[in-house]
């Protein structure tokens, strides 16, 4: 039979529902690899996130696959075997950064909070100073937590102790202030399917001279020898389809064919930056952060506790404390069985212990936040847990009051 999906309002940590326009433009007609449409598309792609970034990186593009591909080609091709990377953990995806990392070869220093804080300026730059990395590679917003670290003062001490600086900003990229130039960002990396608004399958990158530079200096035709005869210093980079250096002569002008890229993806990536630039990145980011305040203020209103930093919370997801007594997949499986709401659980120590609620990409808007607010009321009343009526639909319409007014 023809795939047929169900109708489902994604309003969990990722993925969400894909703009209907970024859907359209999905279905458009393939062309060749190299056709001029292709090769004017990648160009405007390039462009169009260069904006979303807030970058003039020259190397700002997309590799093809989830965002754990952008990840691995940022790592794998920045980081030489015996390298030294930092990595501070303050949820489940800094652990992935130190696991690729050590895949890489690299040698590997970890620092670690408790889940739902985040690291002082202090405590890494004593850490940097402690380890004296290659690279430090840390998350943005880590939705494994729902909170974000500040970034915009480790660039600079990066660049004073001679760190590259790499952040995975899949989670926060469009929905969360992010400035790579003005905070001194050499390397990020995205996906599509969270603040972006659309389906996971491309990473948007952007890399800075630096991290080029230390790129380029890894390439190799074969076995360490460089094109020009001369030998390699460092070992190549230990794959090929997320080997950036061979990635960023397939989208500049050489145009070396690397692989073929995925057309299909790469409409969609267009489009889901061409939407974030059209409304404007300041309106978006602030269309996040009222409809997340909404989202907080109802389910604190319907007497759920609120997990980690507040002070750090991110713009487009909620943790919220299981309350006694409540069975947490009951309740989801009953808002997805009832109202096809899908919100989500977590991981490692916090599994069981929080739901973790959505508000990105297209679901963030007032009727999303508002019929997930009434169905949760239904469900958790009838798990029997003490709530006013109407009490979460009517704090999340005082925001949205306050902000018209």
């Amino acid at each position: 039979m023809p795939i047929d999906p169900p109708a489902r309002l994604l309003m969990g940590p990722g993925p969400v529902n894909a703009d209907p326009r970024v859907l359209r433009a999905m279905s458009a007609q393939l062309v060749g690899q190299f056709d001029p449409f292709m090769t004017a598309t990648m160009n405007e792609t390039m462009e169009l996130y260069r904006g979303v970034f807030r970058t003039r990186n020259e190397a700002t593009l997309l590799v093809d696959g989830t965002s754990r591909a952008g990840i691995e080609a940022a790592i794998v091709s920045l980081v030489a075997p015996g390298d030294r990377v930092l990595v501070p953990i303050f949820g489940r995806f800094g652990h992935l950064l130190a696991e690729i990392a050590r895949r890489a070869g690299a040698d590997v220093h970890t620092r670690e909070i408790e889940w739902g804080g985040v690291f002082s300026v202090g405590a890494i730059e004593r850490a940097i100073v402690e380890v004296r990395p290659a690279l430090l590679a840390i998350v943005h917003g880590d939705t494994s937590t729902t909170v974000a670290q500040p970034l915009d003062e480790l660039g600079a001490i990066c660049e004073r102790h001679g760190v590259l600086f790499y952040t995975d900003v899949t989670a926060s990229l469009g929905g969360n202030p992010f400035e790579l130039d003005a905070w001194g960002v050499d390397a990020a990396t995205a996906g599509l399917q969270k603040c972006l608004g659309g389906p996971s399958g491309s990473a948007p990158i952007s890399l800075s001279p630096a991290a080029v530079e230390r790129i380029e200096a890894r390439k190799s035709v074969e076995a360490g020898i460089r094109a020009d005869g001369d030998a390699v210093l460092d070992e190549p980079i230990r794959s090929n389809y997320l080997d950036l250096g061979m990635i960023l002569d397939y989208w500049g002008e050489r145009r070396l064919n690397h692989h073929t890229e995925a057309t299909t993806m790469l409409y969609g990536a267009r489009e889901c930056a061409r939407l974030l630039l059209e409304e404007g990145m300041h309106v978006a980011i602030e269309r996040h952060r009222l409809h997340g305040s909404a989202m907080l203020a109802g389910v604190e209103a319907l007497g759920l506790d609120v997990f980690g930093d507040r002070a750090h919370r991110m713009h487009n997801v909620v943790g919220v404390h299981i309350p006694d007594g409540v069975d947490g997949e009951r309740v989801r499986r009953a808002l997805l069985e009832d109202f096809a709401i899908e919100i989500g659980t977590s991981f490692g120590p916090l599994h069981g212990r929080i739901w973790r609620i959505g508000t990105m990409g297209v679901n963030a808007r007032r009727d999303a936040v508002l019929t997930t607010l009434a169905a949760l009321e239904q469900v958790l009343r009838a798990e029997g847990h003490p709530l006013t009526a109407d009490s979460g639909v009517g704090a999340a319409r005082d925001v949205y009051s306050e902000t018209a007014a």
